[in-house]
């Protein structure tokens, strides 16, 4: 009596193909975003704001001194 080894199934053969198309698409991804790092590569640096501000007019200090006596 000779029995027939079982067949391998192929399903190892899909994931290994899914596990390489996953990296392909992140290497590719990896890629985009480079790219697009490289072509716009900063936000424009800071930018300075200068206002003159004009003196608000302020009324004279009085020169008497209000003094009160105490009876």
């Amino acid at each position: 009596m000779t029995s027939t080894p079982p067949r391998r199934r192929r399903r190892p053969r899909l994931g290994w193909l899914l596990s390489v198309l996953a990296l392909v698409v992140v290497f590719g991804l990896g890629v985009a975003v480079g790219e697009a790092l490289h072509d716009n590569p900063g936000a424009g640096g800071a930018q300075t704001i200068v206002r003159t501000l004009s003196p608000l007019t302020v009324a004279p200090i009085s020169t008497q001194s209000d003094t009160t006596t105490k009876p």
